[in-house]
C-alpha cells in the first residue's frame, strides 16, 4: 500500500509550509508530496496569507526534495489552457528528474472562479473542455520529437504545435483521474487514466466506481487491471484516544465521525480500517489528506507506527 501525503494548501499555507511538510514527507518515506489546485479557502478558514500556484509550489519542490513523487488532486481543466499547461507540467517534470504525476478534473467550486474571475462553464460544457484538454495535453506530450502536433475541436484548435518541451518521463507522466461522475468520467478514466482516484468516499461508493471505470476499460478493449485505484482520506492518528481526539479538534472535526468517514483512531484502528478498503475496494494507494500543516509530527507517527504494518 502506497501512502501519499495530500495537503489543502488554499486553507492556509506558504511555500514555506508547504516546503517543510514535503521535505518531512520524504524524509519520512512517504510514496508522495500531493496539494490540491484552489484559489479559495473553503469553510471557515481564513486562507491566510493567500493561495499558492500549484504548478509554481511544485516546480519550487521538485527542485527542493529529491525523492517523493509530486503532484496535483487535481488541477482543474478550468483555470488553464491546455497547452500552456502542457509546457509547465513538462518544465515540472523535467526540473524534478522525472517524479511527477498529472491529476486533472473538471473544476467545480464557483465562488474561487468568480473571485478570481474564471469561466466556470455548465457541466456538460465543462466535461467537454475536460475531455478535450486531456487528449490535447497527453497528445502533445507522446508526439515524438520532430513532429507536429494538431488538434481541432469544440473549445480548442491546436495547428502545427511543435509539442515541445517534453517531459522527462517518457512519453508522459502518468495521469491521474477521479470523480463519482456514472458515465463520462468512467469513461475518460478509460482513455487516458494511469489511476483512477475515489476522494472522501464510502467503500461501498468507491468499488461501485471503480467496477464502472473498469467496464468501461473493457469495453474499448483495455486491460482494468493497467488503471490503479486509490482513495483520498483526512486522517487524524493518535497514540491514544485523546491525542486522535487533539488532532481531529484541530482541523475543525468530530473524531467519531473521522472514524466513520475518514481514516481516524489508534494505530491499530487506522491500520484496520485500511485493511478493509484494500479487501472491498482493491486500492493500492491511500491519499492522506493532512489539513494540520503545522502538525509534521503526525505525518512522522503514521509513517513510523501505521506504515510498517501494511505490507
Amino acid at each position: 500500500m502506497d501512502l501519499r501525503i495530500f495537503t489543502e494548501p488554499q486553507q492556509g499555507a506558504s511555500y514555506d509550509t508547504l516546503l517543510r511538510v514535503a521535505r518531512t514527507t520524504e524524509a519520512a518515506g512517504y510514496d508522495a508530496f500531493f496539494r490540491s489546485d484552489h484559489y479559495l479557502s473553503m469553510g471557515d478558514a481564513d486562507g491566510l496569507p493567500g493561495p499558492t500556484d500549484a504548478w509554481i509550489t511544485l516546480a519550487g519542490l521538485a527542485r527542493e526534495t529529491e525523492r517523493i513523487r509530486l503532484g496535483t488532486l487535481v488541477t482543474a481543466a478550468t483555470f488553464r489552457n491546455p497547452g500552456p499547461l502542457a509546457v509547465s507540467v513538462a518544465q515540472v517534470d523535467q526540473m524534478s528528474g522525472g517524479r511527477v504525476e498529472f491529476g486533472l478534473g473538471s473544476g467545480w467550486f464557483d465562488a474561487e472562479h468568480t473571485a478570481y474571475g474564471l469561466t466556470l462553464p455548465p457541466l456538460k460544457e465543462r466535461f467537454d473542455l475536460y475531455a478535450e484538454q486531456l487528449e490535447i495535453i497527453t497528445g502533445l506530450w507522446r508526439t515524438p520529437v520532430g513532429e507536429k502536433f494538431s488538434f481541432s475541436g469544440k473549445n480548442y484548435t491546436l495547428i502545427d504545435s511543435p509539442a515541445l518541451p517534453k517531459p522527462a518521463q517518457s512519453p508522459a507522466p502518468p495521469v491521474i483521474i477521479g470523480g463519482s461522475g456514472k458515465k463520462r468520467t468512467p469513461e475518460l478514466a478509460a482513455r487516458f487514466a494511469d489511476e483512477f482516484n475515489l476522494p472522501f468516499a464510502d467503500q461501498e461508493t468507491a468499488l461501485a466506481q471503480f467496477e464502472r471505470v473498469a467496464a468501461a476499460a473493457t469495453a474499448i478493449g483495455r486491460d482494468p487491471k493497467e488503471i490503479l485505484r486509490s482513495a483520498a482520506l483526512t486522517v487524524a492518528v493518535g497514540k491514544d484516544d485523546a491525542e486522535v481526539t487533539r488532532r481531529a479538534a484541530a482541523i475543525g472535526r468530530d473524531p467519531e465521525e473521522l472514524r466513520r468517514d475518514g481514516l481516524a483512531g489508534t494505530v491499530a484502528e487506522v491500520v484496520e480500517r485500511i485493511g478493509q478498503w484494500r479487501e472491498r475496494t482493491g486500492i493500492t494507494r491511500l491519499y492522506l489528506q493532512v489539513l494540520d500543516l503545522a502538525d509534521l509530527d503526525h505525518i512522522e507517527f503514521i509513517a513510523a507506527e501505521v506504515a510498517p504494518q501494511l505490507d
